[in-house]
């Protein structure tokens, strides 16, 4: 009966591809819009984000209006329960949201090795310690730029050489560019000597994060610049929360793309069921049996819904291992990777629409009246 199907789903080929199609681009938005909230998640959630502290101005935004003074480090490292703190000046080409945010970071370079999850792909580390003004690029912003090994890369007042591209397990790193902090710190333009735009505070195992973040900004309070000092994950959700909000309301968006799926299958189902209803009756009159009947019509909108979801899952997975896409806020970013579970979320959904827009025109095909179908013309 298998081939049956396919036989039907052929024999009105332009409307079968018509429904795939639209199936395939439902799905291919759905899956970019779970890839959006993925990198969300990644971002805000994790044992980085929870079990590091990020030391910022108080009262600030974009990380160039923050300025510490790059002496708190010594008087956070004697508070109880921290491991390290790790100086950091940022600067980014854009404080609003954007789709092609450059963002430098700028820590000492050992720093740099032992605490960030960072493999070279090109150049070496020696390289980038040794020069001053030297840079590792994240594969994802030397993918949008053009940026390889020894080049030379401009961005306002900001010039310098691409010392090593890295890869990341933490996608977000990816969209960074490491510099030395006496670089940025003494870059033209910025006049940061001896200030940075934040602390980053490493705890150790039996730490409470909420405790040592009280304990810090009560220590800085006599200090000349007061101080908010949050976990990582919350600290990068704040500076994301206009982005935060547009990426709730974009859930509904993928929850629109899977009911257009339903429609636009069921409707395609519900006319081909009613095209052959005597096709049906003949069925009947000849043995075939009810349920069966109902698989028979089932098995056409699953294989429709399915083969367009696989389409379109498959289409944005390619897409967004290639593209590299991400966007940002106030020196933050939110990297869209594709992922294993994001793939079978949507070959699983496409499944259940496939099934759920099946079910009325499958009980139409095994309820018709024979003997009124078969006087149709």
């Amino acid at each position: 009966m298998f081939t049956y199907v396919l036989k039907t789903l052929w024999r009105h080929r332009t409307r079968t591809l018509l429904t795939v199609t639209g199936a395939a681009v439902a799905m291919f938005v759905f899956c970019f819009v779970g890839s959006v909230q993925e990198g969300l998640h990644r971002l805000t959630t994790g044992s980085d984000a929870d079990r590091s502290l990020i030391v910022f101005q108080e009262n600030r935004f974009c990380p160039t209006t923050s300025r510490l003074p790059e002496d708190y480090s010594r008087k956070i490292k004697e508070i109880s329960g921290v491991r390290d703190v790790m100086p950091i000046q940022v600067w980014t080409n854009n404080c609003r949201a954007s789709l092609d945010i450059v963002v430098f970071n700028g820590a000492d370079p050992q720093q740099i090795k032992s605490t960030r999850p960072l493999t070279l792909t090109e150049g070496n580390w020696e390289s980038f310690a040794k020069q001053r003004d030297a840079a590792i690029v994240g594969r994802n912003v030397a993918q949008r730029r053009g940026l390889k090994t020894g080049d030379q890369f401009s961005i306002g007042d900001i010039s310098v050489k691409v010392a090593g591209v890295f890869s990341s397990t933490v996608p977000s790193e990816e969209n960074l560019i490491y510099t030395s902090l006496a670089f940025l710190q003494y870059t033209r333009g910025l006049d940061a000597a001896g200030l940075v735009t934040q602390h980053e505070v490493l705890l150790t195992d039996n730490a409470d994060p909420d405790q040592v973040a009280n304990e810090i900004d009560a220590t800085l309070r006599a200090g000349s610049v007061a101080t908010k000092t949050r976990r990582k994950g919350a600290f990068q959700a704040s500076t994301l929360s206009d982005l935060v909000d547009l990426i709730g309301f974009a859930h509904w968006l993928g929850y629109a793309c899977v009911g257009l799926v339903l429609s636009l299958v069921a409707t395609t189902t519900v006319m081909s069921v009613q095209d052959r209803i005597k096709e049906y009756a003949v069925l009947q009159t000849i043995g075939v049996r009810p349920l069966r009947a109902m698989r028979l019509v089932l098995a056409e909108s699953t294989i429709l819904c399915v083969v367009g979801g696989i389409a379109g899952t498959a289409l944005a997975m390619t897409a967004l291992a290639i593209g590299g896409f991400a966007i940002g806020a106030e020196g933050a970013t939110i990297a869209f990777r594709p992922s294993i579970g994001l793939a079978a979320t949507g070959t699983a959904v496409s499944l259940v629409v496939g099934v759920a827009a099946g079910l009325a025109p499958a009980v139409q095909a095994a309820t018709v009246p024979i003997v009124n179908a078969l006087r149709q013309t």
